[in-house]
């Protein structure tokens, strides 16, 4: 039987190809991010400075995200903020002793990451989303305060790889934990979230940050 010309040529093209083919899987890339974070946060209430004797405070967060695209991740963040102080309270207004001022941030959002290659060293960043701001104010011998004001927020930043830094410890983070990179960052996050004190005024309890942080995706 005579094999036609044709279906020589395709098997022989096949034959070529599949050593490329072989030589050339699927990209393997990540899907999810993890950050961890702290830095400042400086309020928008006015007169701060007055209520808790400095102008900020200490802002703890962290993310898990999940990146639909090489580009582009949506996520959900969670803060922790807070102040102790002598005087009037940002939100009773009381003046009294000690007042302990809290604020937990819980945020959904959309960022956008300008990675181009797997070994970018420098990678900007920039996004935001709804914001929903826990607060919590105890006064000394006036109660507590508590509530939510729900707003939105803007975050941008720059992350740098560390992989190359130890590239033995990278390697061991990607066999035993699935992690593929590691970035330190630096970003500044605003929130604006509107309350309503106790005399009526329209009040913000969000602020800017100054972050930094390690985030690690998987």
């Amino acid at each position: 039987m005579t094999v036609p010309r044709q279906t020589l040529l395709i098997a022989l093209l096949l034959m070529l190809a599949a050593p490329t083919f072989a030589a050339a899987p699927p990209m393997d890339l990540p899907r999810w991010s993890v950050e961890i974070k702290g830095g400042w946060f400086y309020p928008a209430l006015d007169d701060w400075e007055t209520y808790y004797g400095r102008d900020n405070t200490w802002h703890y967060a962290g993310s898990l995200a999940y990146k639909l695209t090489r580009k582009m991740e949506i996520g959900v963040d969670g803060g922790f903020i807070k102040d102790q102080g002598q005087g009037s309270g940002a939100i009773s207004g009381t003046v009294t002793g000690r007042v302990d001022y809290e604020l937990f941030p819980l945020q959904a959002f959309v960022l956008f990451r300008g990675v181009f290659s797997e070994k970018q060293v420098i990678v900007p960043y920039a996004g935001g989303g709804w914001t929903r701001m826990f607060y919590r104010e105890k006064t000394e011998g006036q109660g507590t305060v508590r509530g939510h004001a729900d707003g939105y927020h803007g975050r941008a930043g720059l992350q740098l790889l560390l992989d190359d830094a130890d590239t033995s410890a990278s390697r061991n983070l990607r066999s035993d934990f699935g992690i593929y990179h590691t970035y330190f960052f630096l970003e500044t996050q605003y929130i604006r979230a509107m309350a309503i004190d106790v005399s009526g005024t329209s009040v913000n309890l969000g602020g800017t940050s100054y972050l930094m942080g390690l985030m690690f995706e998987f």
